[in-house]
């Protein structure tokens, strides 16, 4: 059971951001006087959900801040920027080692103007960062002019004119592969494994004791409840098609009160990833026989006592949901783990099709068993080893409450659970299962045994070769099955181990010719200085062994920094989107080259090329499931000719 349900977690993990051009903040900068001589230029962001907006004055090197330069000002004078809307948000950020402020929804910044004359005007332009649990934007620049006696004035830079444009090298070229075909593909494989997941975790919910006596008695109730033998099997399909029904309404249920936007920040908010970690402790010790959590008894009268009086369709309805009412303490842990793990991958889809799964699975033997009732006489008897598969299920709780325990801990900064001391906690829990498998700890409602069994000696076995792999983990081991649940490399206090891979070249027309000297493919790393989730993926995923040695060994790694502030040393002119637009810095240029050539502006992106300029593998965005990164790189290596 401890492999199922390992297994079960395992599979839950994110996907490749699709790739395009996301707009996620709207900007509308105004001019509005605010007394005879002062003014303001007041910049409204509206910021779509599950993204923020970095605010001004960071301290340290962070994020993209909030900030305007600018161009000119004449008969003005300008304060610093400020806000006046919005609530801004302050997190320990551990990968910056500071802590960030940002504006999710809506915020006003407003710079204040002083004015020294009657004839006035003013040019410039505000910067912002942004970023969501997967991806952040590079640093995005809003122009504003106006002057006294006119109307706004718009910075056209030339739009019009498309003479003197910077000539691009033909590996500039657009690519046009398959990277959103195979990403769509990638999110419907992603819904599978949910539901496959839910579906592992009722048909563990039918082993527990609240559920498995129930079936025999409820599916015989409805066989003799009636002398057509056909209408009680339709009775038992009715039922088990009313479970169906109640558990996915509670998946819909849970998608409309937390809604896509909080869905999407559940991954990586404090505040829910501690109620989640608490929540865990609790199902776990209930399993484990601390105490027994129970719906009112007056709920599963009531509904019961409806169920014999409505008759028909409504009450076999009534009769399924008397089913959810009394087997809660059961399934009550377990379907909180699920959805406590579907909701943090932030599909908005996931608690539904998660409740489908887990339905059906917990439906499917009453409609089986009411096809085919002999079955019932060759079933496993309810017994003890019941209890020790709500046991087992009691230390993966307490294993996986750590990893929302750890989420919580970076982002406040406690530095209370770094890796070493997670892998000692699920190093100490693996091994004392081990132990409760081979007899040699009892809990309250353990019967005694006089034998182990050949599946609990497995089991055991399983859980102590776990709790040693593990080990080496404590002195910076991968440990790539535990990978995308420990806290980062970063809180690794003792390290044996050197696995980082630099850029060969941090200029993409250099990194090129190498490549083509060399007759190697390319993978391009567009990252940011102040992209979080760039140095999450470089600590977690390619830092990995098996990642760096393919990188290294296999391709010619070119890093590009959007965030670049360097001035180029000279302009750069080209036309997007009907315009003529200027690149004058570093970041501005390898920006643009992400958009121009792959269709889009969110970093981390990863995407691998031939040494001529051509896709070889799609693209891929924040993911830490180091397993598909490798088969990524394959792919590439594969394809290159």
């Amino acid at each position: 059971m401890l492999l199922l349900g390992a297994f079960m977690l395992l599979a839950l993990n994110s996907v490749p951001a699709l790739s395009q051009i996301l707009e996620p903040v709207k900007c509308v900068p105004s001019f509005v006087k605010t007394g005879d001589n002062t003014a303001e230029v007041r910049f409204a962001l509206t910021i779509d959900n599950g993204w923020h907006v970095y605010s001004y004055a960071l301290e340290g090197d962070g994020p993209i801040e909030a900030s305007v330069s600018l161009d000119k000002a004449e008969g003005i004078e300008a304060g610093t920027l400020t806000h006046s809307e919005g609530e801004e948000i302050e997190q320990f950020d551990e990968l910056f080692d500071m802590k960030l402020r940002f504006f999710e929804h809506s915020v006003v910044f407003v710079l204040p103007l002083t004015l020294s004359s009657t004839n006035y005007a003013i040019e410039g332009s505000l910067q912002y960062g942004a970023c969501n649990s997967q991806n952040c934007l590079p640093p995005t620049d809003v122009p504003f002019s106006y002057s006294s006696g006119a109307a706004p004035v718009e910075n056209t830079n030339d739009k019009s004119s498309a003479e003197g444009l910077t000539k691009l090298s033909p590996t500039w070229e657009p690519v046009h592969d398959d990277a959103i075909r195979s990403d769509v593909a990638a999110q419907s494989t992603s819904l599978w494994k949910i539901f496959l997941s839910g579906l592992l975790a009722g048909l563990i919910a039918l082993v527990t004791p609240c559920v498995w006596p129930i079936i025999p008695m409820t599916v015989s109730f409805f066989l003799k409840r009636s002398q057509d033998k056909k209408r009680g099997r339709r009775d038992a399909y009715l039922y088990g098609a009313s479970i169906v029904v109640i558990y996915v309404l509670l998946g819909l249920i849970i998608t409309m009160l937390f809604g896509a936007s909080a869905l999407n920040k559940l991954s990586t908010a404090a505040i829910p990833n501690l109620f989640f970690f608490a929540l865990l402790v609790v199902f776990g010790l209930s399993f484990l026989g601390a105490f027994e959590i129970t719906l009112p008894s007056k709920w599963s009268t009531s509904v019961d006592a409806k169920s014999e009086s409505a008759g028909g369709i409504w009450g076999i309805f009534l009769m399924a949901f008397t089913l959810t009412l009394v087997s809660f303490s059961c399934t009550g842990p377990i379907i909180g783990f699920l959805l406590v793990e579907v909701s943090t991958m932030g599909n908005i889809l996931g608690p539904t099709v998660g409740m489908l799964g887990f339905a059906i699975a917990l439906a499917l033997p009453f409609t089986l068993f009411a096809i085919f009732p002999s079955w019932l006489k060759s079933a496993p008897r309810s017994g003890g080893w019941m209890n020790t598969v709500k046991v087992v299920l009691a230390f993966i709780e307490l294993a996986f409450a750590l990893k929302f325990l750890s989420v919580a801990d970076l982002a406040y900064g406690w530095g209370i659970l770094s890796r070493p001391t997670f892998l000692c906690l699920w190093i100490v829990l693996a091994a004392l299962l081990g132990c409760y498998l081979l007899g040699w700890i009892r809990f309250p409602h353990d019967e005694p045994k006089e034998h182990t069994s050949i599946p609990a000696f497995l089991l055991a076995l399983a859980s102590f070769a776990f709790a040693l792999y593990m080990v080496p983990g404590l002195f910076g081991a991968p440990c790539k099955a535990v990978s995308a649940f420990a806290p980062p490399m970063s809180t690794q206090e003792f390290n044996l181990m050197d696995n980082t891979v630099h850029a060969q070249y941090m200029d993409f027309d250099q990194g090129m010719q190498y490549a083509r000297r060399e007759g190697k493919p390319v993978m391009i790393d567009f990252s940011g200085y102040g992209c979080v989730n760039c140095r999450k993926m470089e600590q977690s995923v390619l830092s990995d062994d098996k990642v760096a040695s393919i990188i290294n060994d296999d391709y010619v790694l070119i890093t590009l920094i959007v965030d670049d502030k360097t001035p180029l040393p000279e302009p750069m002119y080209v036309m997007e989107n009907g315009k003529r637009v200027k690149l004058s810095t570093i970041g501005d240029k390898w920006s643009f080259l992400q958009r121009y050539k792959f269709g889009a502006n969110a970093q981390p992106f990863y995407v691998l090329l031939d040494n001529e300029g051509h896709s070889l593998a799609g693209s891929r965005s924040y993911n830490e499931d180091i397993p598909a990164f490798i088969d990524f790189l394959n792919l590439g290596k594969s394809r290159f000719k």
